[in-house]
């Protein structure tokens, strides 16, 4: 018998590591295949930090529509022990989503989160903008993992 394969490019599925004392800090969301949560907001910034019980207090703020009002919201993101690009993210208790790291930065300059399911993703960087090259890197690469990248929607910050 003669098997034949094709190639089809990376596999959807966490980074297997990740500093989570270089994970720590404020980063903002500069485009998002959004949730039922974050649908219309615009220059949302996310802040992790790390607590002694092992996962993250995570504030998270954003404007909605034209109003330049910020709102905030807390949750808690809890790294998977011995797989810590495999996290879960907890926005209202008991309840527990996956929230995995496919793509970052080897000098943690932006960070990529998506979803076993592609049912969000999340490009994120420690600046405000990034560089555009840089940006159609990660696009294409998150395409390849068969993400919809054509529902991308910009978090419009300025800068």
């Amino acid at each position: 018998m003669f098997f034949t394969t094709a190639y089809s490019g990376p596999v959807n599925r966490p980074v297997s590591r990740v500093d989570l004392d270089k994970f720590s800090g404020k980063w903002y969301s500069l485009y998002s295949i959004p949730t039922m949560f974050d649908r219309g907001t615009r220059e949302t910034t996310t802040t992790y930090t790390l607590n002694n019980d092992g996962y993250y207090n995570v504030v998270t703020c954003a404007k909605k529509g034209d109003n330049e009002e910020v709102h905030t919201y807390k949750s808690k993101l809890f790294p998977e022990k011995e797989k810590d690009g495999e996290m879960k993210a907890q926005f209202i208790w008991p309840i527990k989503v996956d929230y995995w790291v496919i793509d970052l930065a080897p000098d943690y300059s932006y960070v990529v989160v998506g979803h076993p399911d592609h049912k969000f993703l999340f490009i994120m960087s420690r600046k405000p903008s990034i560089p555009k090259a840089e940006y159609e890197g990660i696009v294409e690469h998150c395409k390849e993992m068969g993400y919809a990248v054509e529902k991308l929607v910009s978090q419009q910050h300025k800068g």
